[in-house]
């Protein structure tokens, strides 16, 4: 039960999203939005902001990446509407970062600068009541699970990870892409060693030339500042039982299933057809997942041997790779992989798909309940 968007998209909620310019107005955007959510109520899902701390001191491809992530963010199926908060002087200005958005998608958009108004806050709760109006006329309607995009993520992995939770999600992503689908892998450090996995799986010679190029730059990247290719597994990986990389790589990329790779995107492109993308984005989980969000993603998929409580502007579920995990962090796991050990796949594959449908739904996820939502931007250039 979706909300169907006017450009076909499909979103699993229907939000009012606050997004910075720059981190100079990222508290005043966190408090429009908790003024904002009582008065919206029972129009839309909730009023969330997602602040950060870049937009300003930033140059040349550095900024371009800040801008087109923003805007890949403000286009995403799960904003019922939009508000772009600016400051007014900072290097992110308002005007290029609209630039960045089709006018066909600016309808649920609206944009200010907090220099230009005589009181910020009044303005943007003006802005927010506006949006949610707007928001309002949708409704949840049956739609295929064609029209689902899954993230696809894995942080804090273990011994386990590679053997459950991650081929559990394979699963599902194998069921989403044959129905029709687009699921979404990312993390490329973590893929090293396993990349011609997916490269025997690319659709055509231009896919697999991209999967290359892709995994290859960011070599480059890591060697051109002086660091070395195979800095992983994590200290947390390694307590929990993962010794070298490529080990870590042969379960990471287990997420993706069998599915034809179909794309390769990079950092703040978004998903424009079917079947698995292969995101351009590091490890880290903040930086990888708000990308994966920014690409298209409507729910993600989060598998983890370790655990965490990190949650994104999409539903995030978290899936244990064992049940230990599952047990000792009930408010943050939301399905228990480390059942695929003595339990039937198929089965537990069927039960998961049943959650993920329920979520996509409007069932909350244990991010959204324990309200554990953020975007991190990948930074890589010189600050002034």
């Amino acid at each position: 039960m979706g909300y169907r968007r006017a450009d076909g998209r499909v979103g699993t909620r229907n939000e009012i999203w606050i997004l910075c310019t720059v981190g100079c107005v990222g508290r005043t955007a966190e408090r429009i939005a908790r003024l904002a959510t009582e008065r919206c109520k029972g129009r839309v899902d909730g009023v969330y902001a997602f602040p950060h701390q870049f937009g300003c001191s930033q140059l040349g491809g550095d900024l371009a990446r800040t801008r087109k992530l923003i805007a890949a963010l403000a286009r995403h199926p799960n904003a019922g509407g939009v508000l772009i908060l600016g400051l007014g002087c900072e290097s992110n200005q308002l005007e290029p970062l609209l630039q960045e958005i089709p006018p066909s998608q600016r309808e649920h958009i609206r944009t200010f600068a907090a220099q230009a108004a005589s009181d910020e806050v009044e303005e943007g709760l003006r802005l927010v009541e506006e949006l949610a109006d707007i928001a309002a006329r949708a409704a949840r309607e049956p739609c295929p699970i064609a029209a689902l995009a899954v993230g696809l993520k894995c942080g804090g992995s273990d011994g386990l990870s590679g053997i459950t939770a991650n081929p559990l999600v394979g699963r599902i992503a194998d069921r989403v892409t044959n129905a029709g689908g687009t699921a979404i892998l990312t993390e490329i450090p973590e893929i090293f060693g396993a990349e011609r996995l997916l490269m025997e799986r690319a659709a055509d010679e231009q896919v697999f030339a991209g999967i290359a190029a892709i995994v290859n730059d960011f070599k480059r990247y890591f060697l051109d500042n002086d660091q070395p290719v195979h800095e992983n597994p994590s200290p947390g990986n390694i307590a929990g039982g993962i010794t070298t990389l490529e080990e870590k790589s042969l379960g990471a990329v287990q997420k993706g299933g069998h599915a034809t790779v179909t794309q390769v995107l990079r950092y703040g492109e978004q998903v424009a057809r079917p079947g698995l993308a292969l995101l351009e984005a590091p490890g880290n989980d903040g930086i990888s997942s708000t990308a994966l969000v920014a690409a298209g993603a409507t729910i993600v998929l989060f598998t983890t041997g370790r655990g965490t409580p990190l949650g994104f502007p999409a539903p995030t579920l978290k899936i244990s790779s064992n049940s230990p995990l599952a047990h000792s962090k009930p408010h943050w796991i939301d399905f228990d992989a480390g059942r695929m050990l003595t339990g039937d796949p198929d089965a537990l594959a069927e039960d998961f798909m049943r959650l993920i449908v329920d979520v996509a739904s409007g069932r909350a996820a244990r991010n959204e309940l324990n309200e554990e939502r953020e975007i991190a931007i990948w930074k890589d250039g010189v600050t002034l």
